[in-house]
């Protein structure tokens, strides 16, 4: 098998985990809104919430695959990668307002006291259904984690609302046990506070993709280094390093190279040293160099770097 039908195997068989997974966690997600409102938890509402948020985050990770198979065009000259970034920016915005409306809704209960009312057992057995889910959902992705980082982001999404399946079962027999209701509107909190971790994480990334920063891990001055010391180089200016989307980094720079190269025909050689230089190094696969003599360089308005 070639290494191309091998690639074309493996992003089938992730793409008919994901939509398992998605399958899943769709029924899931209906079942544990309908329980909620039946029992009146508002941990059952906010496991819902955070599972919704997994919801979108496969469903994310289903469109990611697909658009890295699209071409790239003259209108969309690095293909659509960056939609993964807009989803991304979509479901932090969501899980925010999530934890938010958790976090009232709960501090409210509270101060309710007592006057809440609480079904214990429908609590309890749709909080256990949810967990199986989940249990369910991380089985069917746990073979693609290992192989694609796509596929590991949308893993560990749902290992994360593990947690707040085992917070509402933990409220449940509370409940049915003590009859203390308040630890419905504890856990809902606790939920929340799991919340916010990960909306800051993902918008952050957002912005940090959007603002076009260095993406994290990128040693712009070990990379610049690595170009001054390939034979023939003299200096190398207008340094860029930023991401289309996360795990897809860019690279440009300007590099003054000795005149002799450009004499010689010895260019091509140097680009090809260079840009397997960034691949090799620094996992850039997509590099562009634009070769200088001194005395271009020399003359340039530019601000250099």
């Amino acid at each position: 098998m070639t290494e191309h039908s091998h690639d074309h195997a493996h992003g089938i068989t992730n793409r008919t985990r994901l939509v398992a997974a998605i399958a899943i966690v769709a029924v899931f997600l209906v079942v544990e809104v309908v329980g909620a409102l039946l029992s009146g938890s508002l941990a059952l509402l906010a496991d819902s919430g955070h599972m919704f948020s997994d919801l979108l985050g496969l469903v994310v990770a289903l469109i990611a695959l697909g658009i890295a198979a699209r071409p790239a065009t003259d209108r969309q000259t690095f293909g659509y990668q960056r939609a993964e970034v807009f989803g991304a920016l979509i479901n932090g915005v969501l899980l925010a307002a999530i934890a938010v409306f958790v976090g009232v809704q709960g501090v409210i209960r509270l101060f309710e006291g007592g006057d809440s009312h609480v079904a214990s057992l429908p609590m309890l057995l749709v909080a256990a259904a949810g967990l199986v889910a989940n249990i369910a959902v991380m089985f069917v992705l746990r073979g693609g984690a290992a192989t694609s980082i796509n596929m590991r982001g949308a893993y560990l999404e749902v290992l994360g609302d593990l947690i707040g399946s085992i917070a509402a079962i933990i409220a449940a027999v509370i409940i049915l046990t003590t009859g203390f209701v308040q630890a419905d509107a504890i856990a809902s909190l606790l939920i929340a506070v799991l919340i916010v971790p990960r909306a800051i994480t993902l918008l952050r990334d957002v912005f940090h993709v959007l603002s076009e920063a260095t993406p994290r891990g990128t040693d712009v001055e070990q990379i610049r280094q690595h170009i001054l010391e390939t034979e023939g180089v003299i200096a190398v200016h207008d340094v860029h390093v930023w991401a289309i989307t996360s795990g897809a980094p860019v690279f440009s720079a300007h590099v003054v190279v000795e005149s002799a190269l450009f004499e010689g025909g010895g260019t091509g050689r140097l680009l090809d040293q260079l840009s397997g230089c960034l691949s090799g190094h620094f996992d850039v696969e997509h590099s562009t160099f634009q070769l200088e003599p001194a005395e271009h360089a020399d003359h340039e308005d530019q601000f250099h770097r």
